[in-house]
């Protein structure tokens, strides 16, 4: 099973898309996948279901940290870089989806019972945002 399965499995099986995809990265980089699903958990559906920016996409920025993040003083340049890749990502991730924002990507609004409702019967959980989850992976895959 390939990382793009392997996030959309998880995905499938019930963690958000940004658990999804930074626990999918996580035990290579040094964190465990039940912490990186803690840590993760917060971010899905655009951040706590405010329908921000996209789970996957807050996800795949967090890998991005873990592996290029800076971790004291003396590595500005890693900061540098980490938001290089940000933009690289974001902008690869937009060629893809046109935004990086959940509520535009889904067109529903989720933070409310009846359009959280909406989207579980139409299936958008499972085809939309499984595609975002993957192609967060994919792209991740490219930059790093």
């Amino acid at each position: 099973m390939n990382n793009s399965q392997k996030a959309v499995s998880c995905f499938n099986n019930g963690f958000n898309c940004s658990q999804a995809v930074f626990a999918t990265f996580s035990p290579e980089l040094g964190i465990p996948e039940n912490v990186a699903y803690k840590i993760a958990c917060p971010f899905g559906a655009g951040m706590g279901r405010m329908q921000e920016t996209c789970g996957a996409v807050t996800g795949a920025f967090m890998v991005i940290g873990l592996k290029h993040g800076k971790s004291n003083l003396e590595e500005e340049h890693l900061k540098k870089l980490s938001y290089e890749l940000v933009n690289k990502f974001t902008e690869m991730f937009k060629a893809r989806n046109k935004t990086i924002n959940c509520r535009d990507l889904i067109g529903i609004d989720i933070s409310t019972k009846e359009g959280l409702e909406k989207a579980r019967d139409m299936g958008l959980f499972t085809s939309l945002c499984a595609k975002y989850v993957q192609d967060a992976v994919e792209i991740i895959e490219i930059i790093l």
